[in-house]
């Protein structure tokens, strides 16, 4: 999930995009594509450890990246889903406390917070 726009810097821009992307069929097409090309060139190495090497670097390289991009996404979408649910338990608040005494501005004001919270995950 994305943050709003203005609370983005450039790396969380990168890790959302990176997200989208491996979660995508289109990724997983290429890597097989990377696999059944990299399945040949056993010819071109001297040595089999070599050759699986270099395709054992290559994906735990990308592995570790990936893992590093995806946490960033991660933790973003816990903050925000954290935050929607600190507004639906003040919003509860609120509906409890009317029930003891009706003042409906103050009512309507967290059902307003509560909404517009709500609606974020439509937006991103």
């Amino acid at each position: 999930m994305k943050a709003p726009r203005a609370q983005q810097n450039r790396f969380d821009r990168l890790a959302e995009s990176a997200s989208r992307f491996v979660s995508e069929a289109r990724f997983f097409i290429i890597s097989l594509i990377v696999v059944v090309v990299w399945m040949p060139t056993i010819l071109l190495f001297e040595d089999v450890n070599t050759w699986q090497l270099v395709i054992n670097t290559a994906t735990s390289v990308l592995a570790f990246l990936l893992v590093a991009l995806l946490q960033n996404s991660e933790r973003r979408y816990d903050h925000a889903l954290h935050r929607k649910v600190d507004a639906l338990a003040r919003g509860l608040v609120t509906i409890m406390r009317h029930q003891v005494q009706t003042d409906s501005a103050a009512l309507e004001r967290s059902i307003d917070e509560l909404a517009s919270v709500l609606e974020l995950e439509q937006r991103v």
